[in-house]
């Protein structure tokens, strides 16, 4: 299977996941409508087609996260995505201790064969 046909499988994602994403998706449409926007208007700030723009309320996983990210610039809701993966609230990371994380890590080499 090529890359490509992996992502256009909705279902390879974990339910969690795609609710989450669809989620946002509701989340972007009321904050859409709270500011009386159209879907034309918000399409053409994005700088898409209004069926894109359809799909990210929808929660569709094969739309690029930078339309995702957009919708959320243009209702004023960028700054949280600052937070999405901030190191000082990884609990699991901060227990692993970010300091004595290593500058790049690299597959182990499998000894060959003689």
């Amino acid at each position: 299977m090529r890359p490509y046909e992996a992502t256009k499988n909705k279902s390879i994602l974990p339910l969690r996941l795609r609710q989450a994403i669809a989620k946002l998706g509701a989340d972007i449409a009321v904050a859409r409508r709270k500011r009386s926007l159209t879907i034309g208007m918000m399409a053409e700030r994005i700088g898409v087609h209004k069926n894109t723009y359809l799909k990210v309320e929808k929660g569709d996983p094969t739309v690029s996260f930078g339309i995702y990210a957009m919708a959320l610039f243009v209702l004023g809701l960028s700054d949280a995505l600052t937070a999405l993966a901030d190191p000082g609230r990884d609990d699991t990371g901060l227990l692993l201790d970010a300091d004595h994380l290593p500058k790049r890590v690299r597959a182990r080499k499998e000894p060959q064969a003689l």
